[in-house]
């Protein structure tokens, strides 16, 4: 959520309020990754999907979300990490992208952190067309953590969200 505005400092003048964005924070391996809370729905423990026959390795399935058939990602395929074993730990992430239900699997969900702009650097731009990096809306450094912001829209809209409706239908 982004707060901006101005507040009303002692002397009565009004001082531009510092802008601030929130983050859920996930883990995938040993790096961590934020989304903007925004796009969070709800946060459930891992249970297998039903798989659907033909669909791609990062579609793992869909379940039955209240009525609602959401297709379940798994981002550790998708950023072609080494698959971890689903545990106590592994949750889904239900997100709101693009005006769709989608399910991310993680690693396991860490906090909501608050990050001013000042805070979040931009992400490095690399001379490969190979290396897709525009759903890195930045990084931000917490203690001696490296924070990966993801646009969630654009890591999942497009190509990705015509193969997962092709896959759902």
């Amino acid at each position: 959520m982004q707060q901006h505005g101005y507040r009303n400092s002692a002397s009565g003048a009004r001082a531009p309020e510092v802008r601030k964005s929130e983050f859920l924070t996930f883990r995938l391996g040993s790096e961590s990754y934020g989304i903007e809370i925004l796009k969070v729905q709800e946060i459930r423990g891992y249970e297998s999907p039903t798989a659907i026959a033909n669909a791609p390795a990062f579609i793992k399935g869909v379940i039955n979300l209240r009525g609602v058939i959401v297709p379940i990602l798994d981002l550790r395929v998708k950023f072609r990490l080494p698959l971890a074993n689903y545990d106590e730990f592994t949750v889904v992430i239900i997100l709101n992208v693009a005006s769709r239900v989608v399910g991310v699997v993680v690693d396991s969900v860490s906090d909501v952190l608050s990050l001013t702009d000042e805070a979040i650097r931009a992400a490095p731009e690399f001379a490969s067309s190979t290396f897709d990096t525009r759903y890195i809306t930045g990084l931000a450094t917490l203690d001696d953590t490296m924070l990966i912001l993801l646009d969630i829209e654009k890591l999942l809209t497009g190509a990705d969200m015509a193969l997962v409706d092709s896959a759902v239908q």
